[in-house]
């Protein structure tokens, strides 16, 4: 079992916050998915023709995220929250990159929700999982690029186990450690939301979708909520 732990201070300061945590076990990586192929591909068919566009910086699901990022001091016009970037590259190209079945299904349900997603490989995670502010002498390799090492800044929200960080700025960016891969057979998803009040049945939406993606190829496959009145969970 792997803890994943909301801070008590970045539940004060974030006190609306809701995250999904979809894990699934005996992945089977290296098979086609064929529901997440339809998935990217309707969503790329329904841009080029005009009938939906992706979330950009003024929807508010994505603005939360950039009035987030100021108060921790991040420029999310420079760093961007990860749906964001993902959803101006759909926009700019016209298609999303093809990574690996279980990479493509977060992207896919990332954009077409509006809500930041990404992944650990639970096999690599060492400890539990804490997401709070960073003190600074952190250490993190960006996925990548396994040769660069670099050191939050102090006060900037990550999500961190006992050997490092596994993201920064809170959704911005992956680390390379706990990347998932074709190989990976024990991951753990997060989907998340700054405004459950508002969003929640969009995340609950977006959580199932992401299980019914994974759940054909895979062992057996569980949603967790963590919340501040949820801090931990056990996955």
């Amino acid at each position: 079992m792997t803890v994943f732990r909301i801070s008590p201070a970045v539940a004060d300061a974030f006190p609306d916050t809701l995250i999904a945590v979809v894990t699934a076990a005996g992945l089977r990586g290296r098979e086609h998915w064929p529901d997440t192929a339809a998935a990217l591909e309707a969503l790329e068919r329904r841009l080029a023709d005009g009938t939906w566009q992706p979330a950009d910086e003024q929807d508010p699901r994505i603005d939360a995220w950039h009035t987030a990022y100021r108060s921790f001091g991040t420029n999310p016009r420079r760093i961007r929250p990860s749906v964001d970037a993902l959803g101006r590259r759909l926009a700019k190209k016209g298609g999303l990159p093809r990574i690996n079945p279980a990479v493509d299904s977060y992207n896919a349900v990332s954009v077409r929700h509006g809500l930041p997603a990404g992944a650990f490989d639970l096999d690599h995670v060492t400890g539990e999982v804490d997401i709070r502010h960073a003190d600074g002498r952190e250490e993190f390799t960006p996925l990548g690029e396994p040769g660069t090492i670099e050191n939050p800044k102090p006060g900037e929200i990550i999500y961190a186990d006992a050997a490092g960080v596994l993201t920064r700025h809170w959704n911005h960016r992956d680390a390379h450690r706990t990347r998932v891969t074709e190989g990976s057979g024990r991951v753990a998803f997060v989907l998340e939301t700054l405004h459950a009040t508002r969003d929640g049945h969009l995340l609950k939406a977006a959580a199932d979708e992401l299980r019914g993606l994974l759940d054909p190829r895979a062992e057996r496959t569980a949603v967790h909520f963590l919340s501040p009145a949820q801090p931990r969970v056990d996955v």
